[in-house]
């Protein structure tokens, strides 16, 4: 008997966190969508992102900050006992803000055209900043071949409620970054 409860409470939790998942992906569904688009997928240190995103609301929201990022994160893999474990950070995260706080009506669409600038570790100012350092940290790292640094643009409306976001992956040439 006890074992049959222990089976039905896991399948309980189980079944609501899918349900949970489920609600929130309709609720940002119903609420609008952003799409991405950028001009390629790989560059060097130096180099600017340029690209654009679109925003369409199908529903009125008010919105705190519409932005674009570029997000860089850290992935170690290590092995320990037989298991595998993945450990994520973000090291690097360069945001620009597109628009302030404003009401988005039902049915809104707009294109907002955006460039971010990809880092250049040798730089003086760069290489001293805190953000630098950090970076730095997780270059000398990836000489482990456990550990590998992954790029994206996010564009993101910060909302009151669900936000409306997307990302794309972007390749970075890490070599010219040492």
């Amino acid at each position: 008997m006890p074992e049959k409860n222990v089976l039905i409470l896991v399948s309980a939790v189980i079944g609501g966190g899918l349900v949970a998942v489920i609600a929130y992906a309709v609720a940002r569904f119903m609420r609008g969508s952003v799409t991405l688009s950028l001009t390629r997928d790989a560059f060097n240190p130096g180099e600017t992102i340029t690209g654009s995103f679109a925003l369409h609301t199908k529903k009125n929201l008010q919105g705190n900050k519409l932005i674009v990022s570029l997000i860089g994160v850290q992935e170690t893999r290590t092995e320990q006992n037989g298991k595998t474990r993945l450990q994520s950070r973000e090291v690097y995260r360069d945001e620009v803000l597109v628009e302030k706080a404003r009401a988005y009506g039902a049915g809104f669409t707009a294109t907002y055209p955006f460039a971010l600038d990809v880092p250049r570790l040798q730089s003086p100012e760069f290489l001293d900043s805190a953000v630098g350092q950090a970076l730095g940290a997780a270059f000398r790292l990836l000489s482990n071949r456990s550990t590998r640094l992954k790029w994206k643009v996010e564009a993101r409306l910060d909302a009151k409620g669900v936000d409306l976001a997307t990302s794309r992956a972007v390749s970075i040439n890490g070599r010219q970054l040492i």
